[in-house]
């Protein structure tokens, strides 16, 4: 009779050291350092925000490669040497005067800055560097970089295009060429020589540069 309770304890004792060890594994699967059994399906019930984190990160690094390729001339104002007077001059006579002139769109760019219209220009010379593409993959992949930064209506840098243009962009962006953006192009450029460049010919920004270099010329 003695012995029944002894055998009872003992089974006892047995069932809380099992459940003990069963309660304590979980812990040691979550230390540092241990491999986790359930790998990659740790969070599998949000794979489109947890583990497609990698590949988004991919996605934005050749994002911000190619946007680079697009713009690497025009990131930064142009390298251009100093406008001589007959240049500024002539930069009154036409818009397509001050265009054709690195100085001329450097210094009409600044101005843009100021009116919080840079990306008219920017978007201009990324086509105009685009048009110059001949390579079928780097045109597919710099046509979808100049329509996320210009032509989505998502970017800050969104241009102002009117629904015909930019319907046929949406159109040609199935099977992009180097001509896709020419009306787009043509369209922001008549929009800065109506709407911006009478501003900029009278601006404290032109008339200063003007004069600066009046001063300086032999002639005065």
């Amino acid at each position: 009779m003695g012995s029944e309770p002894m055998e009872m304890r003992k089974r006892q004792m047995s069932v809380q050291q099992e459940s003990a060890a069963g309660g304590t594994a979980p812990a040691q699967q979550g230390q540092p350092g241990q491999a986790n059994p359930r790998g990659s399906n740790a969070c599998c019930f949000c794979w489109c925000c947890c583990c497609s984190c990698s590949w988004n990160e991919d996605r934005d690094d050749r994002k911000r490669k190619a946007s680079y390729d697009v713009k690497e001339g025009t990131a930064d104002c142009e390298d251009c040497p100093k406008p001589t007077l007959e240049e500024v001059r002539s930069w009154g006579q036409s818009f397509d005067k001050l265009m054709c002139c690195p100085a001329g769109r450097n210094s009409f760019r600044q101005f843009l800055r100021t009116e919080f219209s840079e990306e008219n220009m920017l978007f201009w010379l990324a086509c105009e560097e685009f048009s110059k593409e001949n390579n079928k993959s780097a045109i597919e992949e710099k046509a979808r970089v100049i329509y996320e930064d210009y032509i989505s209506i998502l970017s800050p840098k969104e241009v102002s295009l009117d629904s015909r243009v930019r319907e046929a962009i949406n159109r040609n962006m199935q099977e992009p060429t180097s001509h896709t953006f020419d009306d787009a192009q043509l369209q922001i450029y008549t929009l800065m020589q109506r709407d911006s460049y009478p501003r900029y010919m009278n601006s404290p920004a032109y008339k200063n540069l003007l004069n600066t270099l009046s001063e300086q010329s032999p002639e005065s």
